[in-house]
């Protein structure tokens, strides 16, 4: 169930001494960042504040994940799984969430293929602004809208060729790039993927 305020007594807190593990995950790539303990209070703080708070079991105290480094949790949407005694945090998250620097406690396993598109959007953004000569990317956004908006055009044709002479290598190259230029085509508009994927949700929901 979705977590609220009203639902909170609801969690099973008697099964760990009123201690129940949350798995923190972005919201955007999907990469499961860290992991903690909740008590109730730590639970209503993380839904008051919007960021997250864990209870630490060594300082035996409420504790804001960042609230030293600066690297913080932004809630998006807290769970429990079906038996109510595990918490799922979507989040947002400010910075490296392992303690080490790394942007996971998880830095060294091998992360699924869809969150590759999440860095990579992040990657093209930053190149928003930057010098021109300093990548191609950089380049493609000084050029303007028209011209992006041409690349994706022209792309799109190069794929849709690809698949009607069946050279998979070909359409596997070209699907790259359609992607890469759509990616910069939305940031160039102020967009992302994700309004994209509200989309997609709200059609598949009909």
């Amino acid at each position: 169930m979705i977590i609220t305020k009203e639902n909170v007594a609801k969690l099973a807190w008697d099964k760990m001494e009123n201690l129940i593990p949350c798995i923190v995950q972005n919201a955007v790539s999907g990469k499961v960042l860290m992991q903690g303990f909740m008590n109730q209070d730590a639970v209503h703080k993380t839904l008051d504040t919007g960021l997250v708070t864990f209870f630490s079991r060594s300082k035996q105290r409420l504790w804001t994940k960042g609230e030293e480094s600066g690297n913080s949790l932004h809630l998006v949407e807290i769970s429990s799984d079906c038996d109510d005694d595990s918490l799922l945090a979507l989040v947002n998250p400010i910075g490296p969430t392992c303690h080490k620097g790394t942007e996971t406690c998880w830095a060294d396993s091998q992360s699924a293929d869809i969150s590759f598109i999440a860095e990579l959007e992040n990657v093209i953004a930053s190149r928003k602004g930057a010098d021109p000569d300093s990548s191609y990317t950089a380049h493609l956004y000084s050029k303007g809208i028209k011209r992006i908006a041409q690349k994706v055009g022209e792309e799109g044709v190069e794929t849709a060729l690809a698949a009607t002479v069946k050279d998979l290598e070909e359409l596997k190259n070209e699907s790259a790039d359609l992607l890469y230029h759509l990616i910069v085509l939305l940031q160039a508009s102020d967009l992302n993927l994700s309004d994209v994927i509200k989309v997609l949700k709200e059609r598949h929901s009909k």
